[in-house]
């Protein structure tokens, strides 16, 4: 369990979850290293806090500022908790994916949290203390037409993250993979970037879900605020979850995934079942 004078590391904290839960965490006593690639808006985040709060310019993207931010974090106290919410959002029809724009979603969400994750380990190791936090989405277990390059990011990122936490554990080490719902944060309107291909065949498809996902910025039914108390909690408690879902939404999208799943595992139990050699079935 992290104790109360821990130290956490947020990435992406100009906006939405990862500004409120740095604001959430320093309300709560703890030090939090600050983190955005345009710090400018940092200020009211720390205000009031200054004295736990150190503001640093990062781009998860870029390994020399990396390795400053960690540096200023061992004077810091140490990382004791990092969280990887810096990210984006991609729309398009796979097959109007641009492959730079693909490449460079997969370098912020999916490498640039390897990167941070690589660099804390070796001092959380040492120390024998320490959590790292993933900010994945719910499309993470479940897909949607348009979003499917976002999807394949977060995809990943949950697939390291479950095998990390297994690594560790044994140092005294955890990590949490987190399901948001849909928060009504920018992540939707400024934050969102999408393919300059629109092709008429996926109108109905891919394309009805770029307009209905653009037009939902703004009455998303999740508080961020509320969002950002909920994860320290778990992460706070005496054993933080594998998976924390956060949203009824998210909640029941899991759910109708798991058992989708479930039913077309039955549907083809049988021809699964047929591939073992004789002498080695039970």
């Amino acid at each position: 369990m992290l104790s109360d004078n821990s130290t956490w590391l947020i990435t992406g904290c100009s906006a939405g979850l990862g500004r409120a839960l740095a604001r959430h965490v320093l309300e709560q006593g703890r030090r939090v290293i600050v983190t955005a690639r345009d710090t400018s808006s940092l200020g009211a985040v720390v205000a009031g806090h200054e004295d736990r709060a150190l503001v640093a310019a990062l781009d998860v993207t870029d390994s020399r500022q990396i390795s400053e931010v960690v540096r200023q974090a061992d004077g810091f106290g140490g990382v004791d908790v990092l969280v990887n919410n810096a990210g984006y959002g991609y729309l398009c029809a796979v097959e109007e994916g641009e492959e730079a724009e693909v490449r460079a979603l997969f370098e912020t969400n999916f490498f640039g949290m390897l990167a941070m994750t690589r660099a804390v380990l070796p001092c959380m190791r040492e120390r024998g203390r320490g959590h790292v936090v993933n900010i994945s989405s719910i499309g993470g277990l479940t897909t949607s037409p348009a979003v499917g390059y976002y999807h394949a990011t977060k995809f990943a990122l949950e697939g390291l993250t479950e095998t990390l936490g297994k690594e560790i554990a044994p140092f005294g080490l955890g990590a949490t993979i987190v399901e948001p719902g849909a928060f009504r944060t920018d992540f939707r309107g400024r934050s969102m970037r999408q393919s300059s291909i629109r092709l008429p065949e996926y109108a109905s498809t891919a394309g009805a879900t770029r307009d209905t996902v653009l037009a939902s910025h703004g009455i998303q039914e999740n508080d961020p605020r509320l969002g950002a108390a909920a994860i320290f909690e778990a992460v706070t408690s005496p054993e933080p979850p594998v998976r924390l879902l956060l949203g009824v939404d998210a909640l029941q999208k899991a759910r109708e995934q798991l058992r989708s799943m479930n039913e077309e595992f039955d549907t083809w139990e049988k021809l699964t079942s047929s591939t073992q050699f004789p002498d080695t079935a039970k």
